[in-house]
């Protein structure tokens, strides 16, 4: 690596920063605490780039995007995604922590996400937006099953981010164009690998989708994330990904039996300086089986909305109350994030 580049990244890192934005033409950019800020020095060289792409095992003329790990001494292991922007290289940087934080760190619910990872069986999900925390959040799952269970761990990743040191349970982890041609390959191969518990990175396709609710069926733990916004825009978005093959009749059925639960986060500054997870959650449950069955989606959001509990089902906005009462956020962010400014209005006031 280029050393005025690794000088730039390391010391970006040491100062706070969560992610790093280089194009090839502009000066780089920071995101610390939430926010993009530009760095005082020129715009980055194409070369640096270019030998940056290359030390990845991106093609900078071939490939249009490019996903990879990275070790930069002084800083640790890197994600990095390799794309380009009107032609030109860039690349967006992310650091991995060496430590698996725990649930107490995370500001997650430990009780819950614990006995969802007692299951010998069923479907776990991890959704939010990019940057949201949820390969952290499947970490410290993977890692409590590591501290507190014996079982054989095979991880599927794009690209690997965590590496576990095996403590009760085994680790077989596998990065997808390194080990593996890509997800559903992989996962077919894992049922064969004598898992018991199987990490998917992500749910891209039917294929993948109908294969892990099958490895759930037959007795595995599969975690998986998808890109989506909530609870119930999550199985909103799972059924269309399985609609999309013929070929999985019956999907909806073996989902609402196969399900334990999801939780969907996103990360917000919080008043002290750092960041904190919002979180939406839903355990599922008798109630809710014959909703996921019958598609009714919109159901399972009202009741979230209206009954959640705050301990097996919880809704994003009692969250943000909840951290707005707390002295947490900021009442206007909160209001900014919620996804009907009015019905935080009214929570704010007490009225459901």
């Amino acid at each position: 690596m280029d050393a005025r580049l690794q000088e730039l990244i390391s010391g970006a890192f040491a100062t706070g920063a969560t992610d790093v934005f280089l194009m090839e033409g502009e000066a780089p950019r920071l995101r610390i605490n939430g926010t993009v800020v530009e760095v005082d020095q020129g715009p980055a060289d194409q070369e640096a780039l270019r030998q940056l792409w290359l030390e990845c095992r991106a093609d900078p003329d071939a490939d249009l995007d490019h996903d990879a790990s990275l070790d930069v001494p002084g800083c640790g292991r890197l994600r990095v995604n390799f794309f380009k922007s009107l032609g030109r290289l860039a690349l967006a940087i992310r650091p991995i922590r060496r430590e698996v934080p725990g649930f107490a760190e995370l500001m997650l619910p430990e009780s819950l996400l614990s006995s969802w990872m007692a299951y010998r069986s069923g479907l776990i999900l991890v959704t939010g937006p990019t940057g949201s925390g949820k390969s952290t959040t499947l970490a410290a799952c993977l890692q409590w099953a590591n501290l507190h269970q014996s079982r054989h761990i095979v991880t599927i990743e794009d690209p690997i981010e965590y590496l576990f040191a095996n403590e009760q349970s085994f680790f077989s982890q596998r990065e997808v164009r390194r080990d593996t041609a890509d997800f559903s390959s992989a996962l077919r191969a894992a049922l064969r690998q004598s898992p018991d518990i199987i990490l998917v990175g992500e749910i891209r396709d039917p294929e993948t989708a109908a294969i892990a609710l099958r490895a759930a069926e037959t007795g595995h733990l599969v975690l998986s994330t998808l890109h989506s916004s909530g609870v119930a825009d999550t199985l909103e978005r799972l059924a269309h990904i399985l609609d999309a093959n013929s070929q999985n009749t019956g999907a909806a059925e073996m989902l609402s039996q196969q399900l334990i639960g999801i939780i969907s986060q996103q990360l917000l500054p919080t008043l002290q300086g750092s960041q904190m997870p919002v979180l939406e959650f839903m355990q599922n449950e008798g109630a809710s089986r014959p909703w996921i069955a019958a598609r009714r989606h919109a159901e399972i959001h009202d009741h979230i909305t209206r009954t959640g509990d705050g301990v097996t089902a919880k809704s994003f906005l009692q969250s943000l109350v909840a951290a707005v009462n707390d002295g947490m956020i900021d009442a206007s962010l909160a209001r900014s994030a919620a996804g009907r400014p009015q019905d935080f209005d009214r929570a704010m006031r007490g009225i459901v």
